[in-house]
C-alpha cells in the first residue's frame, strides 16, 4: 500500500499568552506564518491550528467529493465548501468539539438524492474526517 508523509515545523518563543510563534509547512505555501494567543482566541493578525484544521477539513472533503461523483459518472462543475469549526472550552483546556461542512456544488444531471449520499460518503470517508475526534456534520446543496 502506498504511503504519503508531510511535515509542518514550528517555532515558539514566550509564555502561551505573551509568546510567539510561526508555522512552516514542508511545501512553503505556509512560511514562518506568524500565530499566537491572540489570532487564536480573539482576531489577532496570524493563523491559528484551528483555522488551519478547517481549512485542512475543507479541502480534503470537497477532494473526496469529487472523486466520488467523478466515480459515479458525475463529474462536479464547482464545489464550494465551508468548514466551521467550533473549539470548546472544558476543564483543563480546550477542544474541538465540531466541524459543520457546507457544500455548495454545480453537478450536471445529478439527482439529489445520489449527490446526498455521495456526500455523506465523502464527508465520512475523507482522511481529515476519519482523524477527527468531533461531530461533523453537513448541510449540501446541489444547484
Amino acid at each position: 500500500m502506498a504511503q504519503i508523509k508531510r511535515h509542518a515545523s514550528v517555532r515558539w518563543t514566550g509564555t502561551g499568552k505573551d509568546g510567539t510563534g510561526s508555522m512552516t509547512t514542508q511545501s512553503g505555501t505556509l512560511k514562518d506564518t506568524p500565530y499566537g494567543f491572540n489570532a487564536r482566541f480573539g482576531d489577532g493578525k496570524g493563523t491559528n491550528p484551528e483555522e488551519l484544521i478547517a481549512a485542512a477539513h475543507a479541502g480534503c472533503f470537497s477532494m473526496a467529493t469529487a472523486f466520488q461523483l467523478s466515480g459515479a459518472g458525475h463529474p462536479p462543475e464547482s464545489l464550494d465548501c465551508v468548514a466551521n469549526l467550533t473549539m470548546e472550552q472544558i476543564p483543563g483546556g480546550w477542544k474541538i468539539a465540531a466541524i459543520h461542512l457546507v457544500l455548495k456544488a454545480k453537478v450536471p444531471g445529478l439527482e439529489d438524492a445520489k449527490f446526498q449520499e455521495l456526500a455523506k460518503g465523502a464527508k465520512d470517508n475523507c482522511p481529515v474526517s476519519q482523524v477527527l475526534n468531533a461531530v461533523i456534520t453537513l448541510d449540501a446543496t446541489l444547484s
